[in-house]
């Protein structure tokens, strides 16, 4: 890109987000996603910041990284619960998009962070990897639309990472150590270990990297998780206290970040 970037992430605030927009400079508009209106709300506030800073609308890098998790299975989700679900986590991130289309500079980028849950089956979050899944076939749909454009798009999946949304369920031991044994690193992910992926993405290193998922989950599911006597965890820890709620193997918890 020719010109410094105005990076613009629209996003909840967890500290993957925090460091992003410092590192990033991006103007710091708020708004409660859910609805059409919500993000054309956000971009009149937008559009009057970046042109009381820089003289104009436009800018070079989108991220979207609004979501909600809440742990429900299938037979527990409300309607109302999996509306809400694909409100914040798919269908805003469509109209952002659609409405950063104009603004975004060519040469630009758009990250959309997904999750590692789209990879594996977690029914404790079915909507949310339902979601999150819908947001990884919008990264292809653009990334072909905007390629003529030099504007790439990718989808960046995290596991788990100490955020605030994966706060309840690390607060619990035996869950947190659940979730760094399927590492193949064998910890958590701090928010650097994903913002630093998503600034190469942005950057012009990540130029000929576009339409792709990007997996940034230290390795999960790379190796089989063990219970703490190096036995096979066949039947795996409960994992009632961490919120998640059941029964839940240890093959199969994971991915509590965006």
């Amino acid at each position: 890109m020719e010109r410094a970037p105005i990076r613009v992430l629209i996003a909840d605030d967890d500290p993957v987000t925090r460091r992003l927009l410092l590192a990033a400079l991006a103007p710091p508009v708020g708004v409660e996603l859910g609805t059409l209106a919500s993000v054309e709300e956000l971009f009149d506030s937008l559009d009057l910041e970046l042109a009381s800073r820089n003289g104009s609308t436009r800018f070079d890098i989108l991220v979207n990284n609004a979501a909600i998790a809440p742990d429900s299975s299938v037979e527990d989700t409300t309607e109302d619960v999996f509306d809400r679900v694909f409100a914040v986590n798919a269908k805003v991130p469509f109209f952002i998009s659609q409405k950063a289309l104009p603004r975004l500079r060519d040469g630009g980028r758009i990250i959309n962070i997904s999750t590692g849950a789209t990879r594996v089956a977690f029914p404790g979050l079915a909507a949310y990897a339902m979601s999150k899944g819908a947001l990884n076939i919008l990264t292809l749909e653009l990334a072909k639309q905007l390629g003529p454009r030099g504007i790439t798009v990718n989808s960046l999946a995290p596991g788990f990472v100490e955020t605030d949304m994966s706060a309840r369920f690390l607060g619990d031991p035996e869950s947190r150590r659940v979730a760094s044994s399927l590492s193949a690193l064998g910890r958590i992910g701090q928010p650097d270990d994903i913002a630093d992926v998503a600034a190469f993405l942005a950057s012009h290193a990540g130029r000929w990297v576009t339409g792709q998922y990007i997996d940034a989950t230290g390795g999960s599911q790379l190796k089989r998780a063990y219970a703490a006597d190096s036995s096979p965890a066949r039947d795996g820890p409960s994992l009632q206290a961490s919120g998640l709620g059941g029964q839940v193997t240890a093959e199969s918890v994971l991915y509590r970040s965006r």
